[in-house]
């Protein structure tokens, strides 16, 4: 009896052997082919593709793609400075010159704006802050959150006029990428 203990004793120890050789064999192959298809991939054995994205369908015809004339942007327009009516007058040129004037007041943020001023927008408004900068030449230019596509012009202490760009420079302004 003590013969069928020990042979099962035994036997017990050499399985145990067999499946720590197993495993470990096992972690030692797949780290090795880990190391191999890393090896390979920086070494650029393997391709790696990439398909660049494709126009997006939610972007096709949007009014950033296209040319943008002043009576397609809305804008606000606010004065940070101490001149009192530098925004009714601003406005008031702005309209003359097609674009629709929104709010027209003093500045939301209360910033004091030693420059020329700031044009604001958000990310469906690239194209309208764009057409508005040309006419504030020098002026700080703003990505914010807002969700719409207004355009607030903000004059600084250093505003003294509109500029009105001719045609040839306003075809050699940037044209925004979609912001979609």
């Amino acid at each position: 009896m003590d013969y069928l203990q020990e042979s099962g004793a035994s036997i017990h120890r050499r399985r145990r052997r067999q499946k720590t050789a197993v495993t470990l064999t096992l972690v030692t192959l797949l780290l090795l082919g880990t190391f191999a298809y890393s090896a390979a991939y920086f070494r650029g054995w393997i391709d790696t593709k990439t398909t660049a994205p494709g126009p997006n369908a939610a972007c096709a015809g949007t009014a950033a793609a296209k040319a943008v004339t002043p009576r397609m942007v809305s804008i606000n327009v606010y004065n940070s400075t101490s001149r009192d009516g530098l925004a009714a007058s601003v406005a008031e040129s702005l309209q003359s010159l097609g674009f629709k004037v929104g709010t027209v007041g003093n500045d939301p943020l209360s910033r004091s704006i030693l420059g020329i001023g700031e044009i604001r927008h958000g990310p469906t408004g690239v194209a309208g802050g764009v057409l508005a900068a040309t006419r504030l030449p020098g002026a700080g230019v703003v990505l914010d959150e807002r969700k719409d596509d207004t355009v607030d012009v903000v004059l600084g202490n250093k505003f003294t006029r509109l500029s009105t760009p001719s045609k040839a420079a306003r075809a050699r302004a940037p044209q925004p990428a979609p912001a979609c």
